[in-house]
């Protein structure tokens, strides 16, 4: 830390120190809430005493949450009333965010780290920026192997404090202009409570209809005022923790399910889908116990048989038939003894989180209160990733088939004599090969991400008069780091190999490196390992090969942030407000892989090189709300009308300049009816983790060659293509010639129409990954217009509907060196850096053609687009039942109708060519929630529907490409009753009321962990 940061962290804790030396303890009082607690936007007149507020989107305070663009607000008791025990399960349940589910998708990819993080109509996680009490937080990952490559800045949503959270705004579209980076899908701005009284002990258990998923939630939350209630202190300590859960856990993920080539297909046309169902699915080369095949290639020809049948060890080391199952290509069975796909990886992430938080404010005067914030989050997230595969589909690789002959001193009497009868080449000393999946290999399986966030926050705010005018002020400075640190058990390559050669040495087994007292390469600490069965690797074995690996990292900001806002002139129509700020942020990320990580000790060998570094950025903005027509001028039809701007310069020490901006509009035709529209500009800078992340270069598939003869007449431009490869060809002779020379007499065109890249296939290209230095911002245009009513004649009525749409342009996509060789080939003016990122061999190496791709590149690249337009409506109703009736007091009802309509939502990572995914799984044309609440007395019920419509299971799907290509629609049911016993109140709630698994056959379409009940109570001491 330089020491410009640890002097402002010292002043920081010094001033917090103060400020909670002064508390005084005088008796505890809880502020009763009311019996029904919003869920929305509240209006003008439902700020007390036409209190001015700030709302997310804008710094200009106002006497309501009235603005140009839509906002919505997740209140503290609708989290409550569902049982959220994290703030990340509220986002969850917000229609137009994309949830963050910590689970598998079921393609073999692991279920994450266990971050949840907003992001809003699912542009990324990175493009929706995250505030707490409307300032920027620190990132709480490294982006490091991210499972979409995007390297995205986010802020964990685990780390908020539940207890102190008052509520979540949620800015839709935009917001640049007034916060800077990242804000282009929109804003989530988590408010802490700012005056809390008393105490309070909140406790909450869950647990699954099937007897799993416990889930646990303490927290205690406590608060007082104190010299004579101008100041306020409130600490708050939580506690959750959600386990991990495997794919055999529920019915729909444990089909085993997957989709192989269907041969009935004729093509296209015939109504006949070109791949089918299995069920039960297996790999059927490997197994945890050890298939055996006579040549170290995964084909079935190759199978070790005896009698006519496949041969495999069993548990204990014997050997026994083995039944493939149904063989559909390599590597999938349907059934058998092979390893069953949805043992592959874990299916959700557990996550155990602790918080500590304090905040506090003291009123210096009537015009000058001084706050602080301190916030302290550790969380743990395990997940059980592919464990280590030693099988005959990785030939050649770190990880290939285990050659063992008859001499193996592990084998036993049963299994030498079988193999021997079986194969006599084995009985002459030949080998044999042994395809296995090791569980016992490494001390676990698992994988664990652990971060610890740290922050403090001093600030101090106030008003003052001029000329008869109001104007209020802030000055404040926050530090905040994140240290970070991804753990996994590897195995050590060459270790490894010491310890399956095996042998017998004075009537002990040991390794073979060991069994020549005289030899140099000694290891004493090599312990022999007996491959044969499950679970035969001894303790010795396993620490010997076994490293831990991983990665430790560390972001650290600071934050300085001034503004001055107010009033600039009182006009006929109404007042002219402003506000001013000024904003200082540095970054600093530094990415430290562990030695085993450094070294290249396991895996493909590839060594990862630490890296630090970082950026500052100055940052001026200013906005306005002029009122056009308004208070002494009014129009018919026009009761109100103002024009809101904002503009915002940008100097980033890494990205340079940039200016974003924002205009818009909102037009109160009569009480109740207001319309409301804004144009933007916003923008993403590159991440540390884009720009800096740590490189490395080792083998790795190259993806498909635009210039292969199997492929030259596709993609987006056929023509283009063809012309780019041509030319390729053209100049360079030596390109499509083989090994032998074939070739060598051709034209370009005839090299060309030959030519197939073995780089795609099989072999593998030396591939460097890292950062990219040379990125630039990405920039996006976004539209929203909407409508308000709140009719007069049906008074607590609220309906709203906004139009938003956002087109991103130069997006900073996560390129490898398919998309390179896609985007130079595919481009009639290509850059030339992205034809520079990789490299072909001049001439045929012997094994493979001349322009086989030798080197390729993965990185963060500036070519990315994304266009997405969609709708949220909402539809609110408060009102007494007793009104209905004309009675007494029944108690109050409220109806809450959201939606999103995703009507468009298009990107593509070169440029070049699109995907839509709107009206698919990942980006449903209608989701929507239904609340309703009704409460009386101590008495409090609730009731959600969760709604995710009909839609396709992918993009471009049809009947020709799955057998599946429709999801149907999903609709869950949760239910919750809370009763307030004064001191005590408890609670008890079921989500998935009737165990409605997800949308057949997508396990994310829906709520995979079926009905789950819980029970928790609030404890308030006084």
């Amino acid at each position: 830390m330089n020491t410009i940061h640890a002097k402002m962290v010292r002043g920081l804790l010094a001033s917090t120190a103060l400020l909670a030396a002064v508390t005084a303890a005088p008796a505890l009082a809880q502020d009763a809430q009311s019996p029904l607690d919003q869920s929305i936007t509240p209006t003008a007149d439902s700020v007390e005493g036409g209190e001015t507020i700030v709302v997310t989107g804008s710094r200009i305070r106002r006497a309501g949450l009235d603005n140009a663009a839509p906002v919505s607000v997740i209140t503290s008791q609708s989290i409550t009333d569902r049982g959220f025990i994290t703030a990340a399960d509220a986002l969850n349940n917000l229609p137009s965010n994309a949830p963050t589910l910590n689970q598998a998708d079921g393609s073999g990819n692991s279920s994450g780290a266990g971050y949840q993080a907003p992001n809003l109509f699912n542009l990324g996680a990175g493009r929706t920026l995250t505030l707490v009490n409307g300032r920027r937080m620190v990132t709480s990952g490294s982006g490091i192997g991210a499972a979409d490559g995007s390297g995205d800045a986010f802020v964990d949503a685990n780390i908020i404090p539940v207890g102190l959270l008052d509520r979540v705004e949620v800015y839709q579209g935009g917001g640049a202009a007034v916060y800077g980076s990242d804000a282009i899908a929109g804003v989530v701005n988590y408010i802490l409570k700012k005056d809390f009284t008393g105490l309070e002990v909140d406790a909450q258990n869950g647990i699954s209809s099937r007897g799993d998923y416990a889930t646990h939630s303490l927290r205690a939350t406590a608060g007082t005022n104190f010299a004579d209630g101008r100041g306020n202190v409130a600490i708050d300590l939580g506690y959750s923790k959600s386990p991990t859960l495997m794919f055999s856990a529920r019915p729909l993920s444990n089909l085993g399910r997957l989709t192989v080539s269907n041969g009935a297909d004729t093509g296209p046309g015939d109504g006949i889908p070109a791949v089918k169902e299995i069920f039960n699915a297996a790999f059927w080369p490997f197994n945890s116990n050890g298939v055996i095949f006579t040549r170290a290639a995964p084909v079935s020809q190759f199978l070790a048989r005896s009698g006519g049948s496949a041969l495999q060890f069993d548990g204990s080391g014997n050997v026994v038939p083995y039944n493939t199952g149904v063989l559909q290509g390599i590597p999938f069975a349907a059934g058998g003894d092979g390893f069953k796909y949805q043992a592959l990886a874990g299916l959700r992430t557990g996550v155990e989180r602790y918080t500590a938080n304090m905040v506090g404010h003291y009123d210096v005067t009537d015009h000058l209160t001084i706050s602080t914030e301190l916030l302290y989050a550790r969380t743990n997230g395990t997940e059980i990733p592919q464990g280590n595969s030693y099988t005959t589909l990785n030939a050649g690789a770190y990880n290939g088939p285990i050659a063992f002959t008859r001499s193996n001193p592990y084998l036993t009497s049963q299994a030498r004599t079988l193999l021997g009868a079986a194969n006599p080449a084995f009985a002459n000393g030949s080998p044999l090969y042994l395809s296995k999946y090791f569980y016992h290999l490494t001390p676990a399986n698992d994988q664990t991400t652990n971060t610890d966030t740290y922050r403090a926050a001093l600030s101090a705010q106030g008003d003052f008069d001029v000329a008869s005018r109001n104007f209020y002020w802030s000055v404040g400075g926050s530090y905040a780091r994140v240290e970070g640190q991804q753990r996994s058990w590897q195995v050590v390559n060459s270790k490894f190999q010491n310890a399956i050669n095996a042998v017998s040495s004075g009537g002990q087994i040991v390794c073979g490196i060991n069994a020549d007292a005289i030899a140099t390469n000694n290891d004493a600490a090599c312990a022999p390992i007996n491959p044969f069965g499950d679970g035969n690797v001894s303790a010795a074995a396993r620490n010997y090969v076994s490293t831990r690996a991983g990665l430790d990292w560390a972001n650290e900001q600071v934050d300085l942030l001034a503004t001055l806002g107010g009033t600039l002139a009182r006009l006929p129509t109404g007042t002219l407000d402003f506000s001013l700020a000024y904003e200082h942020r540095d970054e600093q990320a530094s990415f430290d892989p562990l030695d085993a990580n450094r070294l290249g000790l396991f895996g493909t060998g590839v060594q990862q090189v630490a890296q630090s570094g970082g950026y500052n950025t100055d940052e001026f903005s200013a906005e306005v709300i002029v009122p056009l027509i308004g208070k002494d001028f009014q129009l018919p039809l026009v009761k109100l009308l103002e024009a809101k701007g904002a503009f915002r310069y940008v100097d980033n020490s890494y990205a340079g300049h940039q200016n974003v901006w924002d205009l818009g509009l909102r037009w109160e035709v009569l009480d109740g009816i207001t319309l409301r529209g804004s144009r933007s500009r916003n923008f993403r800078a590159p991440t540390l983790t884009q720009l800096l992340a740590p490189s490395s270069s080792g083998l790795d598939s190259t993806g498909f060659d635009p210039c292969d003869a199997d492929r030259i007449s596709s993609g987006p431009n056929p023509a283009t293509r063809r012309a780019n490869c041509l030319a390729l060809f053209t100049a360079n002779p030596g390109y499509g010639v083989d090994a032998d020379g074939t070739g060598a007499g051709l034209s370009a065109a005839g090299r060309l129409a030959r030519f197939q890249d073995p780089s795609e296939n099989f072999a593998r290209a030396t591939v460097t990954s890292g950062g990219n230095a040379a990125l630039r911002n990405e920039i996006s245009n976004t539209w929203t217009y909407g409508i308000l009513l709140q009719p007069r004649f049906v008074p607590g009525l609220t309906i709203s509907a906004d139009r938003i749409e956002i087109d991103l342009k130069n997006g900073l996509s996560a390129f490898t060196t398919e998309d390179f060789t896609a985007a130079c080939y595919d481009n009639a003016a290509p850059d030339p850096a992205v034809c520079n990122a990789f490299t072909r061999l001049a001439t045929s190496d012997g094994i493979s053609p001349g322009g086989t791709i030798a080197t390729g590149t993965s990185t963060t690249f500036n070519a990315g687009m994304v266009r997405y337009h969609g709708d949220n409506y909402m539809v609110d109703y408060q009102f007494g039942v007793g009104d209905l009736f004309h009675g007494g007091d029944l108690g109050r009802l409220q109806l809450t109708a959201t939606a999103t309509h995703n009507t468009l939502l298009t990107t593509s990572v070169t440029g070049a060519t699109f995907v839509r995914t709107d009206d698919t799984y990942l980006s449903p044309e209608w989701v929507g929630r239904f609340n309703v609440a009704y409460a009386r007395g101590p008495l409090r019920l609730t009731y959600q529907l969760q709604y995710y419509g009909r839609t396709d299971a992918g993009s471009n799907v049809s009947i020709e490409t799955t057998p599946n290509p429709t999801l149907a629609k999903n609709i869950v049911h949760d239910v919750s009753a809370q009763v307030d016993l004064g001191k005590v109140a408890v609670r008890f709630g079921i989500d998935n009321l009737t165990d409605k698994d997800p949308s057949y056959p997508q396990i994310a379409y829906g709520d995979i962990l079926g009905r789950r009940f819980y029970v928790g109570a609030k404890i308030r001491f006084k």
